[in-house]
């Protein structure tokens, strides 16, 4: 058996497979890692044992059948053409495909997938502020890693509330199917297929919670036998190592040695804390930090490896897509009765408990007291009842505990008192929502007026849930909640039916648990804060439910305060309203709130918020203001390490790449595959409609097979599509199906990645047969004593994805080369985009052609392996230098773990253990990343070649 590379076709088991990798394997043969070509096996990966294999025959381009176009207008052989051009992965530094999906695409959205790209792996954390559109630059980088052969195998991991969107965007923006694997999707699959098969080998692109996963412990050893080509991790601050060894954590540690690319999204990456942030570096580039607790002065940003940009740094690009917020601080007066709760909490006094703040908890509590007061009475009676249980269960010095539980149901008594009517803020909002003078201007007869309120408090939620629905009269549905405690499921159909024109729903209530991710912004554009959150943190995450790419309106954000009569209250109210002007402050000309604080965590900021109320300082708000303003001007981000600082995209024509296409564009090569087809399968249900430039086709039973696995929902009614190049109109359906019934389009986006494209695509590859080339004969481009070749080869690394590649067309005469092209100058001196191309159908004699195919694929391979030698000196060089800096980094390892082994005063013999361990662990890691460097950077010794098309000006 003569020498296998990656590149090569082969012919294995009477199925033709293009070679992705070839491994020893113990036997002392090799095993090859194919990839499907002919149409039974097409999209299939497979591996073979060659000890085992009968025969493995390597398919010469030298012997390639050349087969007449007998097509009309040679559509098959155009077809055929256009579809190799197509399915050849490209090694463009450019961006080729992402920014024609069905969106408006902005320079700032590529720049992830150009910097992810760029690194010898495609890994990255994108970590844009709320609402840039990370789940779009996520489905950019996505489509390019497709484009390039690397994405077949996609993994999505998101919060259970955000599955359903997250699937929704990525088929209506991409056409990318991730099948659903919610809290009852594994178990349905698990039921059809065999006990001892991975469902994770079942599906190739799936969207699952990270919570579901970690959830059954017969899942880990499933993902430890699958691997994907990328995983991206949504809101992936959650999945970072904060010290308690999370589930979580360990998860995603796992996952992140289970692909190639891994893409991380999340707006708060950092909370602070140097390990946990480390953790997400790590997971991304395990070489990259030595010591997690200590690496701001190392300088990272040449890794590329996160990516973050703020509403200022793009605001120019954005005009339109997201307006200018409007906000306003609504200030309710405090009635009698709150008027006496506020003094009666004032003058609380405990006696069970002694000590300072954060050993004995007393300021604590009673500020934690106040804060619920703000949000509701509801609140505050809950928090009451909850620490007279837990003193009469505590015991003790039982007079001071009495004490206690007397003080606290005298404080009851006086905060149940506020009924409703007496609930100044509830009563604002009322007329807030009403049509007096007071009126937000709230329709809720408008389907497309629709309001979200926001509180903390569970009690709240519980409240405002009970009396809005009496109070306002909505009729049934008009008013649904969000909380943390529902179902996956519920909390996902609540948030698709806030989106639909057609539901109810028309006030939502939400607790924190919608403040993460979720678009709320299709039909709002109102946003009420019930109680002021204590984390600018939180405002961030909440204001970006409405106030996000992709807003037509500007975003009414209120914040409801009391305006009390008490000193103390008011003061501690005016610091909440410092957070406001802070939050509002950042987001115009800062970026990151969290500069104000110096901290990067919700508890952390609600705890220096409470110090500043705790204080009793007569001029609270005016220190806490000044301590921001101090804090910001010192403030350094810890992502600046990591963060590149030059712009990738400076315009959309300087990153992006247009194709080489036979054709006018996608809908043109649909309509002629449509055509084509047509003449041999006549019961095709299928026409193209080119002035309203809608493709609409009824998928047949193969067709159908590819579709079991995409989501119910995305497959048309009959399995008829309706598909359109026109991003507008897509865009336009998206709005009409929301206000209809459902998020998923009925009419689809036509471009590359649609199954039925691909589906047309390999039809179209197949038309010939294997291990065939079509014949165009072209009297008017040729002379009688002319032929013509295009070709196409490279080499690849050893993981067969296309480190050089190139395209060589072929001028002979007389059997003799001539004139050598590249591919778009071949195309065009033989006129192949031509509206028609006049053919006979008639079949001639090839053979001549057919001798000259030895000389042409040998120009070819001496063409390839000069541009072999002219890349590869940059290609070397880059290796060196990657390799250069692994050998630097590994020293920085070692010497990291020599110092705290110094430090350390364990004995002597734990001593040489742990340095064992670690020295093991080193050299793995180290051995690992350097051997897929080279796995991806070295190139195979010859080039694989492919003949595409023979022309000849000889007429039959």
């Amino acid at each position: 058996m003569e020498q296998l590379a990656p590149g090569m076709r082969v012919e294995i088991r009477d199925a033709e497979w293009r070679i992705r990798q070839v491994d020893r394997s113990s036997d002392g043969g090799e095993v090859l890692t194919c990839e499907g070509v002919s149409e039974l096996v097409r999209g299939r990966r497979a591996r073979f044992l060659t000890r085992l294999e009968h025969r493995v025959r390597v398919l010469d381009p030298r012997e390639t059948e050349l087969v007449e176009d007998a097509s009309s207008g040679y559509q098959a052989g155009r077809l055929y053409i256009d579809t190799v051009i197509r399915k050849t992965p490209t090694s463009s530094e450019r961006i080729c495909l992402g920014h024609r999906a069905a969106l408006d695409p902005l320079p700032f959205q590529l720049e992830p997938a150009l910097q992810a790209l760029s690194q010898p792996r495609p890994r990255i954390l994108i970590a844009d502020a709320v609402g840039l559109g990370k789940t779009l630059e996520a489905g950019i980088l996505a489509s390019e890693l497709i484009s390039r052969g690397q994405g077949k195998r996609i993994l999505v991991l998101a919060v259970k509330s955000m599955l359903a969107q997250f699937q929704q965007e990525f088929w209506n923006r991409f056409t990318i199917p991730l099948v659903r694997l919610d809290s009852t999707g594994l178990q349905r699959v698990r039921n059809r297929i065999p006990s001892n098969h991975n469902p994770f080998h079942y599906f190739d692109r799936a969207i699952i919670s990270i919570d579901t996963l970690k959830q059954d412990i017969e899942y880990r050893h499933y993902l430890e036998q699958a691997y994907w080509d990328l995983i991206i991790i949504d809101e992936a601050h959650n999945v970072a190592d904060r010290g308690s060894r999370s589930q979580r954590a360990r998860l995603a540690k796992l996952l992140s040695t289970r692909s190639d690319a891994l893409v991380m999204l999340s707006a708060t990456p950092h909370d602070g804390k140097a390990e946990s942030f480390a953790s997400l570096v790590n997971m991304l580039d395990p070489t990259a930090i030595a010591n997690p607790r200590d690496y701001a002065h190392e300088d990272f940003r040449d890794k590329g490896l996160v990516i973050r940009r703020f509403k200022k740094d793009v605001q120019d690009q954005l005009g339109t897509h997201l307006p200018e917020r409007e906000i306003g601080v609504v200030r309710a007066g405090a009635t009698q009765a709150e008027e006496r709760a506020y003094s009666a909490l004032d003058q609380l006094e405990l006696k069970s408990q002694t000590g300072s703040r954060g050993v004995g908890g007393l300021q604590l509590f009673t500020t934690t007291l106040k804060k619920t007061l703000y949000s509701s009475p509801a609140a505050c009676l809950a928090t009451i009842d909850n620490r007279i249980r837990n003193l009469e269960k505590r015991g003790g010095d039982e007079q001071a505990v009495r004490a206690d539980v007397d003080a606290l149901s005298r404080l009851r008594e006086v905060v149940s008192a506020i009924d409703a009517e007496d609930f100044s803020k509830y009563q604002y909002l009322l007329r807030m929502l009403g049509t007096g003078a007071d009126s937000l201007g709230w329709n809720p007869k408008d389907p497309a007026d629709r309001l979200v309120i926001f509180t903390e408090s569970i009690r709240t939620l519980e409240f405002l849930e009970r009396q809005l629905a009496q109070d306002l009269k909505l009729r049934k549905g008009a008013l649904r909640v969000l909380r943390g405690d529902a179902p996956d499921r519920e909390l996902m159909e609540t948030v698709d039916a806030f989106g639909r024109r057609d539901e109810p729903v028309r006030l939502l209530l939400c607790s924190d648990v919608a403040a993460e991710g979720l678009n709320l912004h299709h039909l709002s554009y109102r946003l009420i804060h019930f109680d002021v959150p204590w984390s600018l943190m939180v405002f961030q995450q909440r204001n970006g439910r409405i106030d996000r790419y992709g807003q037509t309106r500007p975003p009414q954000i209120r914040y409801l305060v009391t305006d009390p009569g008490n000193a103390r209250i008011q003061g501690e109210q005016r610091v909440l309203e410092v957070l406001i002007e802070k939050d509002q402050q950042a987001s115009r000309n800062i970026g990151d709130p969290s500069e104000f604080m110096g901290v990067h965590s919700v508890e952390e900021e609600e705890a220096q918020v409470g110090a500043y109320i705790e204080s009793g300082d007569d001029d609270m708000a005016g220190l806490f203001s000044a301590f921001l303003d101090n804090q910001q001007e010192a403030s350094e981000s810890p992502l600046d390490a990591f963060v590149p600082q030059e712009t990738r995209a400076p315009s959309l024509e300087a990153v992006t790449e247009a194709p080489i296409t036979l054709f006018e564009d996608d809908f043109d090569y649909a309509r002629t595959a449509v055509q084509w087809l047509h003449n041999h399968q006549p019961d095709l249900q299928a026409e193209a409609d080119p002035q309203r430039r809608v493709l609409t086709l009824t998928a047949p039973q193969d067709l159908r097979q590819r579709l079991r696995h995409i989501a119910p929902q995305a497959r048309p009614e009959g399995d008829r599509f309706i598909l359109t190049p026109d991003v507008e109109a897509i865009q336009q359906e998206l709005d009409r199906r929301r206000d209809e019934d459902s998020p998923w389009a009925s009419r689809q986006y036509l471009w590359p990645l649609h199954p039925v494209m691909e589906w047309l695509a390999d039809r179209a590859e197949n038309a010939f047969g294997r291990h065939a080339a079509p014949v165009f004969r072209l009297p008017r481009a040729l002379e009688a004593d002319e032929t013509a070749f295009l070709l196409q080869g490279g080499f690849p690394n050893r993981r067969g994805y296309p480190v050089v590649h190139g395209w060589l067309g072929v001028r002979l005469r007389e059997g003799a080369i001539v004139e050598e092209y590249g591919l778009q100058p071949l195309i065009e001196a033989l006129g192949l985009r031509a509206g028609a191309l006049p053919n006979r159908g008639e079949s001639g004699d090839t053979e001549a052609l057919k001798k000259q195919l030895p000389d042409v694929v040998d120009r070819t391979e001496a063409y390839l392996q000069q541009l072999r030698r002219e890349q590869e000196p940059g290609i070397d060089a880059r290796l060196n230098r990657q390799m250069e800096s692994m050998d630097a980094l590994k020293q920085h390892h070692i010497e990291q773990m020599e110092l705290e082994l110094a430090a350390s005063r364990e004995v002597e013999s734990k001593k040489a253990r742990r340095r064992a361990e670690r020295e093991q662990h080193i050299e793995r890691v180290f051995r690992d990343y350097e051997n897929w460097l080279r796995d991806t950077q070295m190139m195979e010794q010859h080039p694989y070649v492919q003949v595409v098309a023979a022309f000849t000006g000889a007429e039959v």
